[in-house]
């Protein structure tokens, strides 16, 4: 069974003064799919989002999906700590979430979402919207299973080209 880290980036769920619809609808969604999910909640923080996203990593978790924290607000920081911690980016699959909301509002360009790669790990950004979130993860499902079998190896070539 696969595993997956979903991090809700918020400082309202962090406090305890707001619901987590964002995280929960992502985490069923995940174990519909069949992952076992870890779950964990960060302030809108970059030192506690790169912890977080840090030790899901060393953790071992396959698929890492953060929710929250994407807009334009200087309280939105997760794609800066995001591209901190990873090691690569994958620019195909951020547009492709951007694409796939544009068909329900054109606010999804606003998203400043990123995909990439920490270690053997997919990391996604995914809005802090229920629906905004649950749109850009149904975006990336058709590509989720190779590109998780890809990170996990083994690799037809060596590193050295």
């Amino acid at each position: 069974m696969r595993r997956a880290f979903v991090l809700t980036v918020s400082d309202g769920v962090a406090a305890g003064t707001r619901g987590d619809a964002s995280g929960d609808g992502v985490a069923e969604r995940l174990e519909g799919l069949g992952y076992a999910v870890e779950r964990s909640v960060a302030p809108d923080e970059v030192p506690a989002i790169q912890d977080a996203l840090r030790g899901a990593v060393e953790r071992g978790h396959e698929l890492i999906l953060t929710t929250g924290g994407t807009g334009l607000t200087p309280r939105d920081v997760t794609p800066q700590a995001t591209a901190a911690v990873i090691d690569l980016d994958v620019p195909g699959l951020a547009e492709a979430m951007r694409a796939a909301g544009r068909a329900s509002t054109p606010f999804a360009d606003l998203s400043r979402g990123v995909v990439g790669v920490a270690g053997r790990s997919l990391v996604i950004n995914l809005p802090g919207s229920p629906k905004g979130a649950l749109e850009s993860l149904a975006a990336v499902e058709p590509v989720l299973e190779h590109a998780l079998a890809t990170l996990a190896g083994p690799f037809d070539h060596d590193a050295t080209g």
